[in-house]
């Protein structure tokens, strides 16, 4: 998964990687709107290799290739085979994925992961792994579930646990891309720093915010306490909540504006010497 993809507005980025690989297997798949979608949310995670097992609609059809968007690059290359060992021949790991679950102390053959248990143990066992979902409205059958090494389910509402197909691939595929962006963000190629995992205020930028808190406050009441209150009321309240180095910039911005018009009302002096609207 290293090619690099010219897509919308991210354009010239590799594939992010990992210490695994993952390939879609569908079995059986029947709605091409669902086909389609299903490549389109793999693209949407960094993931291209899917493969069709017995598929009861055509990678051609007009609505697969419009629920694809611009991931109908995967549809040109998808491969169709006879049963999941042939679809799954170059992986290392087998991984069935069902919402079906036993219910009881002595569970004989479900015995089921969550998808962030998977997640880890594909970190440890790294290789590649075969994701496979079954037919719309019929999951994997107990046959084609026992030619997988161990079976993941989503945690849903048990008294409507079946997901939608598309929905339970969006799913799994989320929750591997959310590890991967949590581990490698910045250092991988395919994963740019775009959006910070953790709010970061610079030193300097909090120091400003503080300030431009203590001039509003001082120039919106004559009251020292009515001051300290609102003072001190503003920057708990703000700094509490963590803001970015941006969020905080641009409060800075509102506070002084603020000051300024305050100062204006009031005929401040230092106001009418150089139109304030900057922070002292």
């Amino acid at each position: 998964m290293t090619g690099v993809e010219q897509v919308g507005e991210r354009q010239d980025l590799p594939l992010p990687g990992g210490d695994f690989d993952v390939v879609v297997i569908l079995v059986g798949v029947t709605h091409p709107g669902n086909l389609g979608a299903i490549c389109r949310t793999m693209l949407n995670f960094g993931f291209d290799d899917l493969r069709l097992v017995n598929p009861k609609c055509s990678p051609e059809d007009g609505e697969t290739r419009a629920r694809a968007k611009h991931a109908s690059r995967l549809l040109d290359g998808v491969k169709t085979f006879d049963n999941i060992n042939e679809a799954a021949s170059d992986c290392s790991t087998i991984i069935g994925t069902s919402g079906k679950r036993e219910v009881g102390e002595k569970t004989l053959f479900r015995h089921y992961l969550y998808p962030w248990d998977m997640v880890n143990r594909l970190n440890e066992t790294k290789g590649k792994a075969a994701l496979v979902f079954g037919e719309e409205g019929k999951g994997l059958s107990t046959d084609e579930l026992s030619q997988c090494d161990y079976f993941v389910t989503l945690p849903t509402w048990e008294g409507y646990p079946i997901a939608n197909l598309s929905h339970a691939v969006n799913a799994l595929l989320y929750e591997i891309q959310r590890s991967r962006v949590q581990a490698s963000q910045g250092q991988d190629p395919g994963l740019p720093d775009i959006v910070p995992l953790e709010p970061r205020l610079d030193p300097a930028v909090r120091d400003a915010l503080v300030r431009a808190i203590e001039q509003f406050s001082t120039g919106i009441s004559a009251s020292v306490e009515r001051q300290q209150s609102i003072e001190q009321t503003l920057r708990r309240t703000l700094l509490k909540g963590s803001p970015s180095t941006e969020e905080s910039t641009r409060l800075i911005g509102a506070f002084v504006e603020a000051t300024s018009a305050l100062e204006f009302a009031s005929d401040d002096e230092a106001w009418m010497k150089d139109h304030r609207r900057k922070l002292r």
